[in-house]
């Protein structure tokens, strides 16, 4: 005799299914369609290593007069990606980052963002912010092939973040700039890392963006099971 095993069923599954059922016969009984659920990205946790954000001014100081940056790899989320260039960073003990990967496209303001031990390393006390916040950050000296740039502001540890769209801010009941914890189940490192930060764009991806330091002390490589909750601690969905 043959045993078929039974399919495991989450709670937001069930509930789901159940709205989506009575959606539908409450639309069928007013005579209209009801509208189709957007649909939501699966959940991403990536590494974002050291890489520097540049403004179209310093790219061609960097680079070169009309100099544009190239694409090496898209990134996950759309129409962001890795350039061909790389810059070195200097930090004030002369201690040198070489080939650091400048990321696209160009920004207004240009910005150094870097992991804990990166700062030991430049002897650069590196204040966790937002992307974009830079004001009264440190600065740090940019070498490229044609020129320096030395930077008044703008290096940062980016505090850990995740991308949501319309869709994930509804799924999770957050919205931008609440905070959220990541629970991540790896060998012998299960771990909640708190305090993430909610961005919300309209064409964002779902996607966590943890620094180096973070992603190897939580074994991230070898993680089974990935969760987003809610500070109050009610979990929301798995990967």
């Amino acid at each position: 005799m043959t045993t078929l095993a039974m399919p495991q069923f989450e709670r937001t599954d069930v509930e789901r299914v159940v709205r989506d059922v009575l959606l539908k016969h409450l639309g069928a009984l007013a005579g209209t369609t009801p509208a189709p659920a957007p649909v939501r990205n699966p959940l991403v946790v990536n590494i974002s290593a050291r890489h520097v954000h540049l403004s179209q001014e310093h790219l061609e100081i960097l680079f070169g007069p009309g100099s544009q940056l190239e694409v090496q790899k898209d990134l996950y989320q759309p129409g962001y990606f890795a350039a061909k260039q790389t810059v070195a960073v200097v930090g004030p003990r002369r201690r040198m980052l070489p080939e650091v990967r400048v990321l696209g496209p160009c920004r207004g303001d240009t910005q150094v963002e870097l992991a804990f031990t990166d700062g030991i390393s430049l002897g650069i006390d590196l204040p966790v912010r937002i992307s974009g916040d830079i004001k009264g950050t440190p600065g740090c000296v940019l070498v490229g092939p044609k020129g320096v740039v030395e930077l008044s502001q703008g290096v940062i540890r980016a505090m850990r973040h995740v991308h949501m769209g319309p869709a994930d801010l509804e799924h999770y009941g957050v919205k931008d700039g609440d905070s959220m914890h990541l629970r991540i189940e790896s060998p012998g490192c299960t771990t909640v890392l708190e305090e993430m930060r909610v961005r919300a764009g309209k064409t964002i991806l779902l996607e966590v963006h943890l620094d180096t330091d973070e992603g190897n002390a939580i074994n991230l490589e070898k993680a089974t099971k990935v969760e987003l909750i809610k500070p109050h601690g009610c979990a929301c969905k798995t990967r």
